[in-house]
């Protein structure tokens, strides 16, 4: 499974005990995933729109930084709804009040509250058909374009590569908001 690591607009809301994350991953945003240098090109990755294939995934997760060990929220349980536009992939997870107190849940909220943690990142697999994935090159630039892939997980992580996919957290008590946070771009495979 590959791991592209991107930022998506995203919001914590508390409510009624429960919490709810928002979130948007863009389409069309292209970002440089490693500068050209020491005689390589410049890797450059950009999401088609819909490109994410929603309706084929098994079961996919709200995690954690990756861990598949630290599930945050599922299709299957009820807990995660993902849908499809042209513009964006949409996110809404919902947190049960008696998953709050998890400790990694609780770090990864306080994390976002703070702007410590601000991106969104798919896991995915590209699906098995003909211009799943177009590379093209110009010059010293390699574009890579995902047009077909299946979401296997959602996480939220610390050091997105897509600038247009930002974590903002918002509560709906008096309690302050933190400012949006703008963090380095990564790359993992």
């Amino acid at each position: 499974m590959l791991w592209g690591i991107h930022q998506g607009d995203f919001e914590v809301r508390a409510e009624g005990g429960e919490t709810r994350l928002l979130g948007r991953f863009p389409y069309g945003a292209e970002t440089v995933l490693r500068p050209a240098g020491n005689g390589g090109p410049e890797l450059r990755e950009v999401f088609a729109p819909r490109a994410f294939a929603v309706e084929q995934a098994r079961n996919t997760f709200l995690l954690a930084g990756h861990d598949f060990a630290k599930p945050m929220a599922s299709v299957a349980a009820g807990s995660l709804h993902v849908t499809n536009t042209d513009a964006a992939l949409l996110i809404e997870a919902r947190i049960a009040p008696d998953m709050i107190g998890v400790s990694y849940i609780a770090d990864v909220l306080a994390g976002i509250r703070a702007g410590l943690v601000p991106g969104i990142s798919p896991g995915f697999r590209l699906a098995v058909q003909a211009g799943a994935e177009i590379i093209t090159r110009q010059g010293n630039t390699v574009l890579r374009t995902i047009s077909a892939a299946v979401l296997e997980e959602i996480s939220i992580v610390t050091r997105p590569a897509y600038p247009q996919a930002q974590i903002e957290a918002r509560s709906w008590t008096p309690a302050a908001a933190p400012p949006r946070a703008h963090p380095l771009n990564r790359w993992r495979l």
